[in-house]
């Protein structure tokens, strides 16, 4: 089974928090990758497969591929949690061993897996034993440095992994050191697999450059789908040769008005809504007012009728509406660390891509 039948695969990064049913459902409606990947199901002694993070698979509502993510480091758990999962529509499972939230290394997942290859082999090994579709991998470089890189890209060729995506980052690198994305050159060199570039992909035609600069098979995007969700339409149109959408301010209200409607569900209060949306809004916001007065504004909002009053005004008044979409972030807006995380959880810390 292919996983993609595009010259320009793109995938959609696994965000936790963000990638659920609800975003997959906007996504797909604007234009959807060729590739899905589920939230991390927590593997360990005592888990489930979480019912929320399940609904993205059996409710999948853009008809293409979806890999079912897991992060933990019990080879039993893990099997017993792949057994579980062939039950469903999934073209594969992809091991996480890039996380970079502390709160999740520190239990020796995620990230941490980078720091011991032995434990990466007898993991491997084990699932590509048991599952008869795809088993894929998404990795940073290393923890702390590369001093292992090599030696996991031979574990990742001897267990037949099918697909690899590099984030081209350190673990302790978070999202703020700069991504080196010769590595996704390296990696393509040693694998007998397909390699995704993630990290940094902030355009379509972004995604274009670095592919064709560092050979990379395909991109994976995250933090930038949800500030851009036609990133993956325009991608398509720019390798067809088409005309690429270009989206106003008014079509970027729109989404967010939806982005809300989806977000909200039974029991959860208006207060909590608005937390949750301020998370995608942070990076929404990267290309909304240079000056990021609409960030500074839309952090302080108690409530979803201000924080929609906010959207009006910056996105839809004064003829703000037909002004075109910015394709890329606001430069100086990402190059300065947030100083006003205080007021809503900061987005380079929630999500994990």
């Amino acid at each position: 089974m292919k996983l993609w039948n595009s010259d320009w695969p793109s995938a959609l990064a696994p965000m936790q928090d963000v990638t659920g049913l609800p975003f997959m459902r906007i996504i797909s409606n604007y234009g959807a990758p060729d590739l899905f990947f589920t939230e991390f199901f927590r593997v360990h002694q005592h888990s489930r497969l979480d019912p929320e993070i399940l609904s993205s698979i059996t409710d999948n509502p853009s008809g293409k591929p979806i890999l079912a993510q897991l992060i933990g480091e019990s080879v039993p758990d893990l099997r017993r949690s792949v057994e579980e999962l062939l039950d469903y529509p999934i073209a594969g499972v992809d091991l996480n061993m890039g996380c970079p939230a502390p709160r999740v290394y520190r239990k020796k997942v995620g990230g941490a897996l980078l720091k011991a290859p032995a434990k990466i082999r007898e993991i491997l090994f084990a699932l590509r034993s048991i599952i008869p579709t795809k088993l894929t991998v998404k990795m940073r470089i290393g923890f702390e440095d590369d001093r292992n890189f090599e030696e996991i890209l031979q574990i990742i060729n001897d267990a037949g992994v099918d697909l690899l995506s590099l984030h081209t980052r350190t673990v302790l690198g978070g999202y703020r050191s700069l991504p080196d994305h010769s590595y996704v050159t390296r990696a393509i060199e040693l694998l007998k697999c397909p390699v995704l570039l993630n990290g940094n992909v902030t355009s379509a035609h972004a995604a274009r450059d670095l592919m064709s600069s560092n050979q990379a098979n395909g991109v994976m995007i995250g933090r930038a789908a949800i500030r851009n969700p036609w990133i993956f339409r325009q991608i398509r149109e720019l390798q067809n040769g088409q005309t690429m959408f270009r989206p106003k301010m008014k079509h970027l209200h729109q989404y967010v008005v939806e982005l809300l409607a989806a977000l909200g569900k039974p029991g959860l209060s208006d207060p909590k809504l608005v937390s949750r949306s301020k998370k995608f809004l942070n990076f929404i916001g990267l290309s909304v007012c240079p000056k990021g007065e609409f960030l500074h504004c839309m952090r302080r909002t108690q409530n979803s009728s201000e924080l929609l009053q906010i959207c009006r005004r910056f996105m839809l008044d004064e003829e703000k509406e037909d002004s075109d979409f910015p394709l890329e972030p606001f430069e100086n807006l990402v190059a300065r660390p947030s100083q006003e995380s205080a007021h809503c959880s900061a987005p380079f810390e929630i999500l994990r891509s």
